[in-house]
């Protein structure tokens, strides 16, 4: 793309998506007419107060964000949805743009979501343009707006699973704030993922379903290769054969749906059975499906006998 300037600023521009402020442009030697010139002409177009495209049509995502940033001024970075879009967390993009800005500044900038942080510079991720916080520290940042605990363990799980960071990393990442939400049951989401667990609903499981109602613990998102074909099983009890499918998804398309039905067939040809469980069984009703996996397990050669979680357990009953 051309932009209608030259130099220094050209160079600016382009590396910055055609997006260039105010306080670049006159330190490049253009003067406040020359800006007004081409604005006014339609050749430039404003984004923010003291930001602006250098040139016409419709600026697209990335020069929308470079923009929020050099509005926010020395030290911004995106942050929080922002920057889990960047790193391939978060689709589709939020609405709005989220930066984050030292705490020595306050500004207000339509638009724009702005919170801060006395700590922005070690939270940022080197070397990545525009400038954004690291994988980890958005994690973190998103699990501490969260509405809820298991809005917060999908961060973390989802950033695991999709292979964008680990949890060794996150946990280190944790460490090294003064003050943070849920800190104990976060700890143990991270350990629950560092074995596997890539979901809410899996956690939910190991922590409801299985821990609390002392079932043999299942190896989770185990590869197992079925008639010359790799799949991984969300929950896999190895020595009695059976996998356990952890299913949040409130509709499936058909042809999901058949491939799903189609590999449980081909593991039941192999001796495999599978089970499925959904958020009512899990999140609703975790002691029933607890009584109900139980008695799958010690019809495939389970010793062991369930616990109840407490004394209204139906497992108590059982």
């Amino acid at each position: 793309m051309a932009y209608d300037i030259s130099g220094a600023a050209a160079e600016l521009a382009c590396w910055q998506a055609g997006v260039i402020s105010r306080q670049q442009l006159l330190a490049a030697g253009l003067t406040s007419q020359m800006i007004a010139t081409r604005l006014e002409r339609g050749r430039w177009q404003q984004l923010h107060w003291g930001v602006y495209a250098a040139f016409t049509g419709p600026p697209p995502r990335t020069a929308w964000l470079w923009a929020a940033v050099l509005r926010a001024g020395p030290g911004a970075v995106l942050s929080h949805l922002t920057a889990a879009e960047l790193h391939g967390l978060l689709d589709p993009p939020a609405e709005a743009i989220f930066v984050t800005v030292p705490s020595t500044r306050r500004i207000s900038a339509p638009g724009l979501v702005v919170r801060t942080s006395e700590r922005i510079a070690e939270a940022t991720q080197p070397g990545r343009q525009p400038p954004r916080t690291s994988v980890e520290e958005t994690v973190l940042d998103l699990a501490q707006l969260a509405w809820t605990f298991d809005d917060a363990c999908g961060w973390l799980t989802q950033a695991c699973g999709r292979r964008l960071t680990t949890a060794a990393k996150l946990e280190q990442a944790q460490e090294l704030r003064k003050k943070i939400r849920w800190r104990h049951e976060l700890e143990d989401v991270l350990e629950a993922a560092a074995d596997g667990i890539h979901s809410t609903l899996e956690y939910r499981y190991l922590r409801d379903v299985e821990r609390a109602h002392a079932l043999p613990r299942s190896r989770h998102q185990v590869r197992v290769v079925i008639e010359g074909k790799t799949v991984y099983r969300d929950a896999y009890y190895e020595k009695y054969k059976l996998a356990t499918e952890l299913d949040g998804k409130l509709a499936h398309p058909d042809q999901e749906r058949w491939r799903d039905n189609h590999r449980d067939n081909q593991a039941g040809a192999h001796g495999i059975l599978t089970t499925r469980y959904g958020w009512r069984d899990v999140y609703g009703h975790p002691c029933e499906t607890a009584l109900l996996q139980a008695r799958i397990l010690r019809k495939r050669g389970w010793t062991g006998k369930p616990r109840p979680c407490s004394p209204a357990c139906p497992v108590r009953r059982a």
